[in-house]
């Protein structure tokens, strides 16, 4: 299939999803910037009191209220993990391919509120960038780069995507990072990145991620590294060591967002994004306002390597 097919397909798949479930629910959790004046009205039944323009109301001798206006213009940067560990699933899509798709759905309903929206690829590095702009052809060209570009490393690294968006955004943004967060830099990237913006993380994974299933004696391949591993699977106590261990990584990745005050939604290939886009949403909307901390960086996290795959 071309490329302006998949955009297409792509398009139109998003599209009626942002239009019917999270268009609505995007606008009424991220807000815009403030209120800006629109204008002085005379009262109407119904007005309140707090918004009685008092000294207008004295010279003209009746009630006048001031009306104000949400400004909505947010920029919006999408970060997609696009490493050798992304291209990894078991069941009905690969994680970068989950990624992708969910980061175009933040994307159309971004612009369908009016909002600026770019988005960054990265590795070890940057493999491709796209500086927020508005408006649907500008989205367009985002799935076609989201489709289009192919990742040059296979390692991770936060630390580069961490500097080129402090360089990228100069006012304070929304940051969704879809990833797995297989990385040994994640906490003090993140910590910098939460003083300046909002970060919104986005857990990508994939069920044989968190147990292995009875295969007997495999052979699994690092999907970052190269480096193999002979291990028995038809082992029980191999499989629950696995297991457990996965288990603690995921407890101290999420114990790690609650400390740098970052939200977090998981998503698994086996299941899809939109009950929990929508479930992060309500519970945002659900939430009383929370008071960002700052943060300290602290290296050194001691985060796992890239989980293997097999060969």
């Amino acid at each position: 299939m071309d490329l302006r097919r998949q955009v297409r397909r792509l398009e139109w798949r998003v599209r009626h999803l942002v239009d019917s479930k999270v268009a609505g629910e995007y606008r009424s959790v991220f807000k815009g910037q403030g209120l800006e004046f629109a204008e002085v009205r005379e009262y109407q039944p119904g007005d309140e009191v707090r918004t009685i323009d008092w000294n207008v109301s004295a010279r003209m001798g009746r009630p006048f209220v001031r009306r104000h206006v949400e400004e909505r213009e947010l920029t919006v940067m999408l970060v997609v993990d696009r490493s050798g560990s992304t291209a990894f699933g078991t069941r009905r899509c690969f994680k970068d391919e989950l990624a992708m798709e969910l980061a175009s759905v933040l994307a159309f309903a971004a612009v369908r509120n009016n909002d600026r929206v770019g988005c960054l690829l990265f590795s070890d590095g940057i493999e491709h960038a796209l500086p927020p702009r508005k408006g649907r052809r500008h989205v367009l060209r985002m799935l076609r780069d989201l489709l289009s570009v192919q990742p040059e490393r296979r390692e991770t690294r936060f630390a580069p995507m961490g500097d080129q968006l402090l360089r990228l955004l100069p006012h304070r943004s929304v940051v969704f990072i879809l990833s797995d967060f297989v990385a040994p830099d994640v906490e003090s990237t993140l910590a910098r990145l939460g003083r300046r913006h909002e970060v919104v993380a986005m857990a990508i994974g994939d069920p044989l991620e968190r147990q292995l299933p009875d295969l007997g004696l495999v052979r699994l391949q690092d999907a970052e590294t190269g480096a193999l591993l002979e291990i028995d699977t038809g082992h029980p106590e191999v499989r629950r060591h696995y297991a457990q261990q996965r288990q603690a990584e995921q407890e101290a990745r999420q114990a790690l967002f609650a400390r740098l005050g970052i939200d977090a939604v998981t998503v698994e290939t086996a299941e899809g994004y939109v009950g929990p886009l929508l479930e992060f949403f309500r519970r945002r909307l659900r939430a009383p306002a929370r008071r960002r901390t700052r943060p300290h960086a602290r290296q050194g996290t001691g985060q796992p390597a890239a989980a293997p795959k097999p060969a």
